[in-house]
């Protein structure tokens, strides 16, 4: 955590910080507890969602004057069968996610607040119904969805990415906290596809067996992983939502679908 974020990240700011300022929206990091692999801290998606999400809110400040702020993360995430049997691994029903965004939403639009944005770090979570049911709630409240992970492909910054606990998550906690990484640990990440064809093509979808697809929880092997990789690629997709922040900042002036005359 940093001081100097006061005023932008609520996890070290007081009511002093933000009293008789506007806020033009809300940043709320949600990920999961966990294990990654034998080397990241069960807390890897909360921690990495919340890190991008104040250094976008702080370019989104500098370049474009947008005022946002940055939510403490939420620690519950969806888990596969075989995750939640591992200890300390915390099962979030849908149900139970729906009722803390309501709770928030809720709370915000009393405070007249009425943008948020979800950076996700984890992919058990779907937040795309709630927020369609939030939407007939709450009409004048806008809530955008993100995978900070997706914005931007993986390839193009890493040699071997994977999907869980490999050198995308490492590399990015060892740019944010590399004290909280022991590389030397780690497993090796190798993990067991679908032997359906089907389902390797992604005809449908069924939730993986963690335990029968990884023997370390990691899916993808975080040997290369490098302190810089993490910071050009966090960086890239910072700035990426800073944008973001800046358009939705301006909706009410250019409204969120085009014109005849944009065509």
């Amino acid at each position: 955590m940093n001081i100097k974020n006061k005023g932008t990240d609520l996890l070290v700011s007081s009511f002093g910080d933000v009293l008789n300022k506007k806020y033009d929206l809300v940043i709320l990091p949600w990920g999961a507890t966990e294990p990654h692999n034998l080397h990241l801290p069960y807390l890897t998606d909360c921690i990495l969602s919340h890190s991008i999400a104040v250094d976008a809110a702080k370019i989104a400040k500098d370049h474009f004057g947008v005022n946002s702020m940055v939510m403490p993360p939420i620690t519950l995430g969806a888990q596969n069968p075989g995750q939640r049997e591992l200890s300390f691994c915390i099962h979030a029903r849908y149900e139970t996610q729906k009722a803390i965004l309501t709770d928030i939403v809720s709370s915000l639009h009393i405070q007249g607040i009425n943008k948020l944005v979800i950076i996700n770090g984890h992919g058990g979570n779907c937040f795309k119904n709630m927020i369609r049911d939030l939407s007939i709630d709450y009409p004048d409240f806008l809530i955008a969805t993100s995978e900070w992970y997706t914005v931007l492909p993986a390839k193009k910054y890493f040699d071997t990415p994977g999907d869980h606990a490999d050198e995308v998550e490492t590399s990015v906690m060892m740019h944010y906290y590399p004290e909280l990484v022991n590389l030397k640990n780690a497993g090796k990440g190798k993990y067991k596809s679908f032997a359906l064809e089907s389902l390797r093509e992604k005809v449908a979808w069924i939730p993986r067996n963690w335990q029968k697809v990884s023997e370390d929880t990691g899916i993808g092997d975080p040997a290369l992983s490098t302190a810089e990789k993490g910071k050009c690629f966090a960086n890239a997709i910072a700035d990426k939502y800073a944008q973001l922040f800046a358009e939705l900042s301006r909706i009410e002036e250019t409204g969120i679908y085009e014109k005849e005359n944009d065509k």
